[in-house]
């Protein structure tokens, strides 16, 4: 097929010698705005008294551009360098992070401890929520295009696990370290709201520090076409780039396994930190802000790291067929952990510590095998657009669950919400066993 005559190409591959100064950088800016949007937001929330059923349902909703960015992911592979982008929207985020900390509310105390701070009251932080997941969806398809660019496929294969443990560590970041911080700031007496907004302006800072350290650390390993592309030539390559995708071999399996593959971690996700940090009274684990951050700062970063190198190192021997049902099991099987966290109420935070960390080593391992069948699928002459469309799936996966998730868990409590989530492990294994056939066809 006749490449057009608008498209970027792509100049010789970075040099492997400086890969490991934008790499971890790179993807750990990837992975903070989405999980300050999807995490943070939840624990935000559900600290100022929103209940589990609207919290849910509306930082849900905050994926939505996750979701749809394929309508604009071909104007980031034909308008300007993809490196362009990515210094653009790291400074974006600065500004928008900025902006977000002071437009946070004040809830009264007496709101806070009822459990029914309205969530009209957080409208302008929503917005600016919003904007902030924009300017990310936009760097993920920037960042994850000139990964691919950069790179050869040894390399992006050697690299996935590296990739992914600076993506997760910055879950980890966000998720122990900075609430640590909120709660160490509260165990101040700084009131929730300000707390909230000191580590929000914070992050205004770290994506401005961002910005600049990798305007001297990205390769330039793009040239700009010579040829301005017309309306109308953007829009025959927007449509071609969507059809080719949807007319890849096995499209509908490869669908099936982005929206079910973390169907459990997608109901799970938005109720393990409520139920961590919850009263006791309505089933929570009770945990303070700074024990949060702990057990996730200690358990859940070594094993998530551990879980993520050995995914990378196992999956490069065995390939991908033959690591996709220990990754799919290890993905699975340790859900069961928060079973017995709701049920029982351990009080040991060695006890919990250790059941947190196995569930993050299984989640660090098997989330290997989903990244690298993406990439997989998404390989050819429009491998930035249609990796972009996979990670769009990616995000309805979360989505879709993320908007009933906190009523099922307000209707069931949470020990039979977590046997739920057990039971939607049954779909991990069965998209498992139809990708894992195919792909050993392919390989005959």
């Amino acid at each position: 097929m006749k490449q057009s005559n608008f498209q970027q190409r792509s100049a010789p591959t970075s040099n492997s010698a400086s890969d490991l100064l934008w790499i971890p950088s790179l993807y750990f800016a990837e992975g903070v705005p989405y999980f300050i949007v999807n995490n943070i937001s939840v624990v935000m929330l559900s600290q100022m008294g929103v209940s589990n059923g609207q919290m849910s349902l509306f930082t849900s909703l905050l994926y939505l551009p996750w979701f749809i960015k394929p309508l604009w992911s071909p104007f980031v592979d034909i308008l300007k360098q993809k490196r362009w982008w990515i210094l653009s929207m790291q400074m974006l985020m600065a500004v928008a992070f900025g902006l977000l900390a002071f437009s946070i509310p004040h809830p009264t105390l007496e709101q806070i401890s009822s459990g029914n701070t309205p969530i009209s009251l957080f409208w302008l932080s929503l917005i600016l929520f919003i904007v902030v997941a924009f300017a990310s969806a936009t760097h993920d398809i920037a960042a994850d295009g000139y990964y691919m660019l950069a790179l050869d496929k040894t390399r992006q294969a050697g690299y996935v696990g590296f990739r992914s443990v600076f993506y997760r560590l910055s879950n980890v970041f966000c998720n122990s370290l900075l609430i640590y911080i909120v709660g160490v700031l509260e165990s101040r007496n700084v009131s929730i709201p300000t707390a909230w907004k000191i580590i929000i302006l914070a992050m205004a800072g770290l994506f401005g520090i961002l910005a600049l350290y990798h305007t001297f650390t990205l390769p330039k390993v793009e040239k700009v076409a010579s040829v301005t592309a017309t309306a109308k030539e953007v829009l025959r390559e927007f449509l071609r780039t969507i059809t080719t995708f949807f007319k890849t071999a096995h499209i509908g399996l490869a669908i099936l396994f982005m929206l079910l593959y973390r169907l459990p971690e997608a109901f799970m996700l938005k109720l393990a930190q409520p139920f961590l940090i919850g009263k006791q009274e309505t089933g929570g684990l009770a945990l303070s802000l700074e024990q949060y951050g702990i057990i996730y700062g200690l358990a859940g970063v070594v094993c998530l790291l551990v879980g993520g190198i050995v995914g990378g190192i196992y999956i490069a021997k065995k390939g991908l067929s033959r690591s996709l049902w220990p990754m799919a099991l290890a993905l699975t099987v340790p859900c069961i952990g928060y079973v017995y966290l709701s049920a029982f109420h351990p009080t040991n935070l060695y006890l919990i510590a250790v059941i947190i960390g196995i569930e993050q080593l299984g989640y660090g391992f098997g989330f290997t095998a989903y990244m690298l069948y993406m990439m997989h699928f998404a390989d050819g002459e429009f491998k930035t657009s249609h990796y972009a469309i996979c990670t769009a799936f990616m995000a309805l996966s979360m989505m879709l669950p993320g908007f009933v998730a906190g009523y099922i868990q307000e209707a069931l409590g949470y020990t039979l919400f977590f046997w739920f989530v057990m039971v939607c492990c049954s779909a991990t294994l069965v998209v498992t066993y139809l990708v894992r056939k195919q792909l050993c066809k392919e390989e005959q």
